[in-house]
């Protein structure tokens, strides 16, 4: 086994943030170390959270670590960016709202920029969180770009689904129905203060029966 992979296994934070970079590079060499963890993966639970830009996701995500580090659960984040169009690289949004757990060595954050992969997760998702996986992270977080039909690979990497909606998308729900909708495991009504909560509720219950 290479040397850098031995320290992603022991939980090296510096050693699986320099693969998934390399691997977000697509340099030749980082295909090889990746393999070399594959024997080590396959028993992180992983969380999908989508939903529209603004609808809470990074918030939820933020909560959903606090309670699994109560619980003594180690935690990978693999937040999926809109890519910056001047460097290709992840704007740092979603990551800013999650420093509080920085400098807790449970955690790992980690954004990744789309470079304009469809599907609403990066080309190297699926790496990130085998890199993770192999770290040892009992939970893994993957927050998506956005929601609509395109934003479905999230199913091919999850094990549980989790779509945010905010009051306001009565329309959006409907033409989501086809899509995204029917992959949720677990629907999430955020800002739940505002007007139209409990209409959104009532057409969401509608929507399912």
């Amino acid at each position: 086994m290479m040397e850098i992979t031995k320290k992603i296994c022991a939980g090296d934070v510096r050693s699986a943030s320099r693969l998934i970079r390399d691997l977000e590079d697509k340099l030749p060499e980082a295909r090889p170390r990746l393999k070399q963890l594959f024997p080590y993966t396959g028993k992180s639970f992983i969380i999908g959270i989508t939903g529209a830009p603004g609808a809470g996701k990074s918030t939820l995500t933020d909560a959903l670590i606090g309670e699994l580090r109560k619980q003594k659960k180690t935690v990978g984040v693999l937040a999926v960016d809109p890519s910056s169009p001047f460097t290709g690289g992840a704007l740092l949004g979603d990551r800013v709202r999650m420093l509080r757990h920085a400098e807790d060595e449970g955690v790992f954050i980690r954004s990744l920029a789309t470079r304009g992969a469809l599907g609403g997760l990066s080309q190297a998702a699926g790496d990130a969180i085998h890199v993770m996986e192999a770290m040892g992270k009992d939970v893994i977080l993957v927050e998506t770009v956005g929601i609509g039909q395109q934003e479905l690979d999230i199913i091919h990497h999850a094990h549980s689904i989790v779509v945010v909606l905010v009051p306001g998308m009565g329309d959006e729900i409907q033409t989501m129905k086809a899509g995204i909708m029917e992959i949720a495991d677990v629907f999430v009504i955020n800002k739940a203060d505002r007007p139209g909560a409990k209409q959104l509720q009532t057409e969401l219950a509608s929507l399912l029966n």
